[in-house]
């Protein structure tokens, strides 16, 4: 399976960065894994909704640009759906049997993703109804694809 993840943002500090190599390490042996980080843009401090607005949607420009027509993407949302391990791989392994399209993760930035982006999505995840760093989720998201590899 080809795999790929879009994310707003660099991964500046080690930590997150020695997750990430791990997990890339333990997927690898099973499936090809691209990360593609698209700029994320700085969020003035007391910014207005329409500001916050306006960043979500140049940073939703710039995961779009990324994401190829014939693509199954999956939107890393508050407001999608949240399952077990198992169902998740369940989605993946259907996804790969009638359509052997590349799987592309969306992973928003720190406001969360553009609404253009979130239609775009094929299927809509949420890990959970709290809200989490969006670095930590690429590790989180890493590690749930590691953990479904015997389902997939």
């Amino acid at each position: 399976m080809n795999i790929r993840i879009i994310t707003v943002g660099k991964l500046k500090e080690d930590y997150w960065k020695d997750g990430i190599t791990y997990y890339r390490k333990q997927i690898s042996k099973y499936h090809s894994l691209q990360i593609i980080e698209v700029k994320d843009e700085k969020t003035p401090d007391g910014a207005c909704a329409k500001v916050e607005e306006q960043i979500k949607q140049e940073e939703g420009k710039r995961i779009l640009e990324q994401i190829q027509p014939d693509e199954y993407v999956i939107a890393l949302c508050i407001e999608g759906k949240q399952c077990t391990s198992r169902q998740l791989a369940s989605v993946l392994a259907r996804t790969q049997d009638v359509t052997r399209k590349n799987v592309v993760f969306v992973i928003g930035g720190s406001l969360g993703l553009s609404e253009k982006v979130v239609q775009r999505a094929d299927y809509k995840l949420s890990f959970s109804s709290m809200t989490f760093p969006h670095q930590l989720m690429r590790v989180m998201l890493l590690e749930q694809l590691t953990t479904m590899q015997p389902y997939l």
